[in-house]
């Protein structure tokens, strides 16, 4: 372990604290938005249980890998990358591994905030009475206004990109820091108290089913339009998307956990604190789904409606429940608090890396990387009203989509995939090993085969599988 480098940024307080934060980062709209409505786009249960082999398989493999790097480089993800292949005698070329990871969390901020804009936009919904004895007409009708309204999105995707900006410019400790340890012990107790709800009030029982029942035909079945005349085809997309929402949801590839783990001090144990991160976080994705799954049955909605899942289905639940204007204001307050926690995570690395290489004031820097962000948004932003028609769609997609695709299911586990690679080939088991400090010799080698092997073939057969050269090969 090398003790001589130490991060200019700071250092947690402890590694409970650096647990906390990197929670933060995982937990988020990935779990209380994005979870529940793939799930229902890819027929429940074994969408979930692949979902938790990558989770178990390849998610915690890497997480460790991002963490060690990030710890033993003690910067930004491209100068991490760079220190260590350095020291281990590997190629430089390494670092672009890094600047992949910051590009790929840059991208996804872009469109994360005009998400987390829809959440603010509810807060003052919900206290001023909007959802209260709300319709599921007229939750339809709530949704599609501000999603169709440019105007409206662009304002809340501003107000998040400010508070984003506030708090990565305080640094480490005052910053960060402060934000996560008070933002994600609430967000744990609001979802239990959703669960409660949903058990209660909504069709529990049909909602555990779905989630759980594992039926691997509906998993390759990928359909769209209404229930009564949906078009479905077979297709393997649904093992791309769950590897890809367990690097999204995990915050992999996006140097967000290499760059939090620059700042853990050297006592602190990588592989508790992963098991504890990643155990956290689908935790807290399977709650989102009790909690809003339940409520979509009894309310008559359609699992499969989409982005828009969490925003029509919850308000009618707010709007009928025993104290629902409370209740309704407070939990997307603390979506907003989810995501925020997410977003510092996201700008992190191109600030930390950009501190680094200038030399500039953190305030300077974060302000600067917030308004790029901000600008790559808007397309986002318009992507759901303006610039919604073919004509601005590349490959069938919108701009929104076209990202959120490419980073989450490409860019991703790209990523995940070289930092394995480097990990076992570029800088070697020693280095992992000495890093680590892992006492059983059992446990890391477990590590070492899934890092070096299993992880690996894992994103190299789902990529293949995508684009169709299994079936050229006549593999498949």
């Amino acid at each position: 372990m090398n003790k001589a480098r130490e991060s200019v940024h700071g250092m947690w307080s402890s590694r409970w604290v650096f647990i906390i934060a990197a929670i933060g980062s995982a937990v988020g709209l990935g779990n209380i938005w994005k979870f529940p409505y793939i799930t229902g786009e890819y027929g429940g249960g074994a969408f979930v249980l692949v979902y938790l082999l990558c989770i178990a398989m390849v998610g915690i493999p890497i997480m460790m890998a991002e963490i060690l790097v990030g710890r033993r480089g003690r910067a930004s993800p491209i100068n991490a990358m760079r220190y260590v292949a350095k020291e281990e005698g590997a190629s430089r070329a390494w670092c672009l591994v890094g600047f992949s990871g910051v590009l790929a969390g840059f991208l996804i901020l872009s469109y994360y905030s005009v998400i987390a804009g829809w959440a603010l936009a509810y807060v003052f919904q919900a206290i001023g009475g909007g959802l209260n004895d709300v319709s599921p007409e007229r939750a339809g009708e709530l949704f599609d206004d501000l999603v169709g309204s440019p105007g409206q999105l662009l304002f809340w995707h501003t107000v998040f990109m400010i508070m984003t900006i506030a708090v990565v410019a305080r640094g480490v400790r005052d910053g960060l820091e402060r934000a996560v340890t008070i933002l994600m012990p609430a967000l744990f107790v609001m979802l239990f108290v959703m669960v409660g709800y949903a058990y209660l009030e909504g069709d529990f029982a049909r909602g555990v089913h779905f989630m759980f029942d594992v039926d691997f035909s509906k998993l390759f079945q990928v359909c769209s339009g209404p229930a009564d005349a949906q078009d479905c085809r077979v297709s393997s997309e649904p093992l791309l998307v769950a590897m890809g929402h367990a690097f999204f949801t995990l915050s992999l590839g996006m140097g967000a956990i290499m760059a939090y783990g620059a700042y853990v001090p050297d006592r602190a144990s990588i592989t508790g604190a992963t098991i504890a991160i990643a155990g956290a976080d689908t935790l807290v994705a399977l709650l989102a789904g009790l909690a809003i799954f339940p409520i979509v049955f009894a309310s008559g909605l359609e699992p499969s409606s989409g982005p828009g899942l969490l925003f029509q289905s919850l308000p009618i639940a707010f709007g009928s429940m025993p104290g629902g204007y409370w209740f309704g204001t407070l939990f997307f307050v603390l979506l907003v608090f989810a995501a925020w926690s997410s977003s510092i995570s996201l700008i992190e690395p191109a600030i930390a890396w950009l501190v680094e290489s200038r030399g500039w004031r953190r305030a300077t820097v974060a302000t600067l990387a917030g308004v790029c962000a901000w600008l790559l948004g808007i397309a986002s932003a318009l992507s759901f009203n303006l610039w919604s028609g073919e004509e601005y769609q590349i490959l069938g997609k919108t701009l929104f989509e076209l990202k959120d695709f490419l980073t989450s299911n490409i860019m991703l586990p790209l990523g995940g995939l070289l930092i394995a690679l480097f990990i076992a080939h570029g800088a070697g088991r020693h280095m992992a090993l000495n890093e680590l400090s892992i006492s059983r010799q059992r446990l890391f080698n477990a590590w070492w085969f899934l890092i070096r092997y299993v992880s690996p073939i894992a994103i190299a057969l789902v990529f293949l599988q995508v684009t169709g050269l299994l079936e050229a090969l006549g593999v498949a």
